[in-house]
């Protein structure tokens, strides 16, 4: 419904902001890590929303990021998680943390949510688990936007070679330059690709 709001704080609590938006003010239910990056009463931001309608009310949620109202969505889509507890968990955890948390199988971490139990925390992981990747992480962009960078991306063969040289000790550049060095690597297999590029070091 609401995509986001843009206005001037009027006034903030632990779990809620008050936005002024040409003179309306708007109650928003934040998570208390989005409370402690806002800035002071009189400021403006802008937040992206989601709309909870209940037979006895409608509600805005709202977060400093998509990537966080995205993990947000995630959580309500699993059975017994409303948006109260998503916005519980996303208070003790950001949005990259529950994602590792989930990829790892970390319930303890989830379940340090207040009204989030262990067996809730396990339904979470088990429902979500297939839908968190690497790649959605801030961690994971930076790594796939380096090997935009360096050329290795979409390619196995480069990019394996790449991470085995830097697990021998070399350095991510003079990796890169070696393996983009050697002819042919597309059409080798990992270990032929490894020794090419080794030969390149030297």
């Amino acid at each position: 419904m609401i995509a986001y709001v843009n206005g001037r704080i009027d006034d903030i609590s632990e779990d809620n902001v008050v936005l002024d938006v040409g003179g309306i003010g708007y109650n928003v239910k934040i998570s208390v890590s989005t409370a402690e990056k806002l800035p002071e009463v009189g400021k403006s931001i802008k937040l992206y929303t989601y709309t909870s309608v209940r037979e006895d009310a409608i509600q805005l949620f709202g977060f400093l990021s998509r990537d966080e109202l995205d993990i947000f969505r995630k959580c309500i889509s699993v059975s017994g998680i409303g948006p109260k507890g998503a916005l519980a968990i996303l208070s003790v955890l950001d949005a990259d943390s529950l994602r590792f948390a989930i990829m790892s199988g970390d319930a303890k971490a989830i379940s340090k949510a207040p009204g989030i139990g262990t067996k809730t925390a396990e339904r979470l992981i088990l429902e979500l688990k297939g839908k968190v990747q690497m790649k959605d992480t801030r961690i994971g962009q930076e790594i796939a936007d380096a090997e935009a960078e360096d050329g290795i991306s979409g390619n196995t063969q480069k990019r394996e070679a790449v991470e085995a040289l830097v697990s021998l000790g070399y350095g991510r550049t003079e990796a890169v330059k070696a393996v983009n060095a050697v002819e042919g690597i597309e059409e080798m297999d990992s270990g032929a690709a490894l020794k090419a590029a080794l030969k390149k070091m030297f």
